[in-house]
């Protein structure tokens, strides 16, 4: 245990962790599979529990590869579109591509800012902002702002961490993201159970919508009847 916590030490401490956690946060942006959150989390727990980065610094350096990446997958799209390539035709993913399209019309920056929190859900809805032209100039302020919450919201969970298991680095990185793969998924189901609502009651309001518009035709009476 001692040898791990020392590596964990050494790791946190290099200058490297910050090109480490930029790349990780860009590639993420466009590639869910690569967890960012997790660098994240993991290294602020640490840092807070012995002290050992800058934790502003990469804070920073977190949110601003972040705003990178989901830039970079809003070109994809806009490049490429959301149909072209295999993956994007399956079932789920291409129903994500589907909502994601008729929600950034009317709810375009909440869509965006909260899909940064979902990893699928953001490369998704960036994507689809950049193949239906969302405006790029509203686009990026979004993603800044959206990056910057992310980035504070996911050191918040390591330092939380850290302070409750300060000078025990490998446990505090643990729990951190064992914390914040929990969250993760609430907020995805959260989430989804939302989207499931409006539906419903979308599909409802239809019917109700249809016999208002039949009650509301004028009706011909055939003169002297």
């Amino acid at each position: 245990m001692d040898v791990i916590n020392e590596l964990i030490l050494t790791a946190v401490t290099s200058p490297w962790l910050y090109v480490v956690m930029f790349l990780v946060a860009v590639i993420d942006g466009f590639f869910p599979p690569v967890p960012s959150e997790t660098v994240l989390v993991a290294a602020a727990a640490v840092a807070v529990s012995t002290g050992g980065s800058n934790l502003p610094l990469l804070v920073v350096v977190a949110a601003l590869g972040a705003a990178i990446g989901d830039n970079l997958a809003y070109l994809i799209g806009r490049g490429v579109g959301t149909t072209r390539f295999a993956w994007m035709r399956r079932p789920r993913i291409a129903a994500g591509f589907d909502r994601a399209g008729r929600t950034l019309g009317h709810r375009g920056a909440p869509l965006i800012l909260g899909a940064r929190y979902i990893p699928v859900g953001r490369v998704v809805v960036n994507m689809t902002a950049g193949a239906l032209h969302y405006p790029w100039r509203r686009f990026v302020p979004l993603s800044l702002i959206g990056g910057a919450t992310w980035a504070a919201y996911s050191a918040l969970i390591g330092i939380v961490a850290g302070k409750l298991f300060e000078d025990q680095p490998l446990l505090s990185s643990v729990i951190g993201v064992a914390v914040a793969l929990v969250l993760g998924l609430v907020v995805d189901r959260v989430a989804t159970a939302r989207r499931r609502r409006r539906e419903r009651s979308a599909a409802t309001a239809a019917p109700d919508s249809v016999e208002a518009d039949i009650d509301a035709r004028p009706v011909l009476v055939p003169v002297g009847e």
